[in-house]
């Protein structure tokens, strides 16, 4: 500790508040579906998750090593390099959940890493294999097989419980949805915040504090899973909104299906060093679970703001990094000015953020979208209960009374025209 600069201070502080950002943006995660189904109120979600983040960020450091010692070449990186890294990131973070994104922090920390890695010391500081193999591929396979196994294990719980009464099977998928959510939040802090753990071991090799390759010290394991958790308490209300209500409406059953499936796709991934978005496997489980109710869509639109969200994520964050970068290689002056940069831009986000602000109270209140295309083909191939109609072109089912006009018989030539009777 003796050996840390003013400068390497500065960056483990935004590396922490990275951290803390990480943490309310993702608390969603894992709690969303457990608020949007009732199973449990917001404020005791969100302090479960905390507390079971702060146990998660103990239990590896694979991760960690991962982006300490994987994705840049510590040789010749400076340490204004990380903290251009970490304003990219935390920047992205704040304006996708000003828009209530469900974005991924991760590929926020990787894009400002390379896009400041690059910038500084030029592609050679780059580590492609070890990108592809362990950020762009999980990126994609993870969403998707998270996605197809909540579809397949939502379909399975609603045969299963056919014959069971609805109530019943109602409270036990609550309880089951709870613990699973908990596993989620158990594999968020083993994951996401071993990230935090390696941008601050990473400054402190390029620092010279530490050796290269060497694991996180206790204090920066202790910090990094504190930060988190603090974020995840307070709650990221505007993400919980669209990853709860606004992308699909869920059932219990399909909660825990969705939370199982997520946390044992970030757990297995975690293990083995795998550095996914824990964003993107979550929202592919809820979309999977939505799909794989009978009569159950996803809102399109909504999903479709996501992806280029997720698409936009490393290379936004890179320019900025990039951005942030060219201006602390001016000595001083440049880092100075990139720390007030970074203040006012989180100021600004702040203050459009009060005008509509998402909090524990409204957080379920979501207004129903229009039926787009693909939901209204879903919705018409899905027979309705029996003695009702639904009427076309809209987002839900309306009813109304069935009713027939059956003409009255023909009573010949001579008799009065009468008028049909309704029954």
């Amino acid at each position: 500790m003796e050996h840390i600069t003013l400068l390497l201070g500065i960056v483990i502080v935004t590396a922490l508040v990275f951290d803390f950002t990480n943490g309310f943006h993702d608390t969603a995660n894992a709690m969303a579906t457990t608020i949007s189904t009732g199973a449990l109120r917001p404020k005791t979600a969100v302090a479960m998750s905390a507390a079971l983040n702060l146990v998660g960020a103990f239990l590896s450091v694979e991760v960690a090593k991962t982006i300490s010692g994987g994705i840049i070449n510590e040789k010749g990186i400076r340490v204004e390099v990380i903290f251009a890294a970490l304003v990219g990131a935390i920047l992205w973070n704040l304006l996708t959940w000003l828009l209530g994104l469900p974005s991924s922090s991760s590929h926020a920390l990787f894009g400002g890493l390379i896009g400041a890695a690059v910038t500084s010391a030029g592609w050679s500081a780059v580590n492609g294999s070890t990108i592809v193999t362990k950020v762009l591929i999980p990126a994609v396979a993870a969403p998707i097989v998270a996605g197809l196994a909540a579809m397949l294990a939502t379909r399975l719980s609603y045969v299963i419980g056919s014959r069971a009464e609805e109530k019943a099977t109602a409270k036990g998928y609550r309880a089951g949805q709870i613990a699973s959510a908990g596993l989620v939040s158990l594999a968020h802090g083993t994951n996401d915040a071993q990230k935090t753990m390696g941008i601050i071991t990473l400054a402190l090799v390029t620092g010279g504090v530490l050796a290269p390759g060497s694991n996180p010290p206790t204090w920066v394991i202790v910090s990094a899973g504190l930060a988190i958790a603090l974020g995840t308490y307070l709650g990221g209300w505007r993400i919980i909104r669209t990853l709860g209500k606004g992308l699909t409406d869920l059932a219990p059953q399909q909660g825990f299906a969705a939370q199982t499936s997520a946390a044992t796709a970030i757990l297995a991934s975690s293990h083995i060093g795998f550095s996914l978005s824990t964003t993107q496997v979550c929202s592919g489980a809820v979309m999977g679970a939505g799909l794989g109710r009978k009569g159950g869509v996803v809102r399109w639109s909504t999903a479709t703001r996501m992806f280029a969200a997720w698409g936009l994520t490393l290379p936004a964050a890179g320019l900025v990094g990039a951005g942030a970068e060219l201006l602390t290689k001016q000595g001083t002056w440049g880092t100075v000015t990139t720390g007030v940069l970074l203040v006012a831009g989180a100021g600004a986000i702040w203050t459009l953020s009060r005008r509509k602000p998402v909090t524990v109270d409204n957080v379920n209140d979501v207004q129903a979208e229009p039926a787009g295309v693909v939901t209204a083909a879903i919705a018409a191939v899905t027979p309705p209960p029996a003695g009702h109609v639904v009427t076309a072109g809209t987002a839900t089912d309306t009813t109304t009374d069935l009713k027939a006009t059956i003409p009255a018989p023909d009573a010949g030539p001579s008799a009065e025209p009468t008028r049909p009777a309704t029954v």
